[in-house]
């Protein structure tokens, strides 16, 4: 049995990959359970496993210790230096215990390991081979479809698809090739699990860079893509050399790159314009097929105010507004649409608005009672204020009058004293 194990074991070393090692470290911890299960064995053991020869024997670890009270895991000094005069304390013993009939139990559990090992072993291969396919596409085979998944067979693994990384409306065959992004490579005790996609906006930038060669190569780089899988989407694209341009060239000549992209997504219309820095020039291509007056921004509130030509504003807004929303979804604005004529509305109501609140606050004022009543108390007080003033500035005159006529009176006196004494 030992020889065969370890010809089965370099087997699957040269076939499956799997290190003879990690079966080794495998067969040795699950043999040292079984003999433990088995013969009721308390004590430490270890198994060794020769993978040269294949032979499997067990051996019982004890402790040096300088009292011996438990002997399954413990030996004295005393008893250790009969045996060999330089153990010290501490030191750990090995005591031959393989008993007659383990190969029996070894073969059984040898069988199980192996196994299991088998199975883990390719987990892990299958896992470290796609998991670097991860956001890249792969072409598959449809093996069966249900009601939440399509299962794509990728070659040594199956994938799934859900319903909504599916293209509305596309249907499948048994056995169809098709071409799938891979959107996620999990680890699971199962084995790797892949979802694939085809309504996943990378799905396209990869699709791009398969059929324009400028973009894998970096000189036309994909800046922005919005989509709605199976029905529109919009590609943003600029170059780094001047003389490439970035929308002719993902066109092709005679649109034969961009309709061999259409026809894998069966009829995807695709509408390819140049990214700009300036965020408003950005925003007159994004809503390409409609041509754009102008651009006002509200930079608070990330809002593009967008006037069109009158004929032009179905256009622009879109079949239920989808041109509008994948616009708004490339550029990263939010976009109001508004037509020449409802724009100049727009601006002259404005205009009249400061107007309009004023007379309404005059209007009000002169409604409310409350208003009118507290104008009237104010006028009041302010009359019998008046009223005090003029009291009391007719008061001031009066004592001044007053006082001006004793000044006369005095003068007077004095005038009539130096006659008199004149006269004598």
């Amino acid at each position: 049995m030992s020889k065969e194990l370890v010809q089965a074991m370099d087997l699957l070393e040269e076939e499956k990959g799997i290190n003879r090692e990690i079966i080794k470290e495998a067969l040795e911890t699950a043999l040292e359970l079984a003999y433990k299960k088995n013969y009721g064995q308390a004590q430490n053991v270890e198994v060794d496993f020769n993978l040269e020869t294949g032979d499997i024997k067990v051996y019982s670890v004890k402790e040096v210790v300088e009292t011996n009270f438990d002997s399954t895991l413990e030996i004295s000094l005393e008893e250790a230096r009969q045996i060999n005069r330089v153990y010290e304390i501490g030191d750990h013993i090995k005591f031959e215990v393989t008993p007659k009939d383990f190969g029996r139990i070894a073969t059984q559990t040898a069988k199980h390991v192996v196994m299991q090992r088998i199975r883990e072993a390719e987990r892990d291969i299958i896992y470290n081979e796609y998991i670097q396919y991860e956001d890249e596409i792969l072409t598959g085979t449809i093996e069966r479809i249900d009601n939440r998944f399509v299962y794509v067979n990728l070659g040594k693994v199956e994938a799934v698809m859900p319903i909504r990384e599916q293209i509305p409306g596309e249907t499948f065959t048994m056995d169809q090739r098709i071409k799938v992004y891979v959107v996620k490579v999990d680890k699971t005790t199962r084995g790797p699990q892949i979802v694939v996609s085809r309504s996943h906006e990378d799905f396209l930038r990869r699709l791009f860079e398969q059929q324009v060669p400028e973009i894998y190569e970096g000189i036309v780089e994909i800046m922005a893509i919005a989509r709605e899988a199976g029905d529109r989407a919009k590609v943003a694209v600029r170059s780094r050399d001047p003389q490439v341009d970035p929308v002719g060239t993902c066109v092709g000549q005679g649109g034969q790159r961009v309709q061999t992209i259409v026809s894998e997504l069966h009829g995807e219309n695709m509408d390819i314009i140049e990214y700009h820095e300036d965020p408003s020039i950005f925003i007159k291509n994004a809503m390409n097929p409609a041509d754009v007056v102008d651009v006002f921004f509200q930079e608070e509130d990330n809002v593009a105010l967008v006037v069109v030509p009158d004929y032009q504003l179905s256009l622009a807004i879109g079949k239920k507004g989808q041109n509008a929303r994948l616009a708004a979804r490339l550029t990263g604005h939010k976009i109001d649409i508004k037509s020449e004529s409802a724009y100049e509305e727009y601006l002259t109501e404005l205009q009249e608005e400061p107007k309009e609140e004023i007379l309404a606050d005059v209007e009000n004022e002169e409604l409310d009672p409350a208003n009118e009543m507290n104008l009237v108390s104010e006028d009041s007080t302010l009359t019998n204020e008046n009223s005090n003033l003029a009291s009391d500035s007719v008061d001031e005159i009066d004592s001044a009058t007053i006082d001006n006529d004793e000044l006369a009176l005095e003068d007077d006196s004095e005038t009539i004293e130096d006659s008199e004494t004149e006269i004598e």
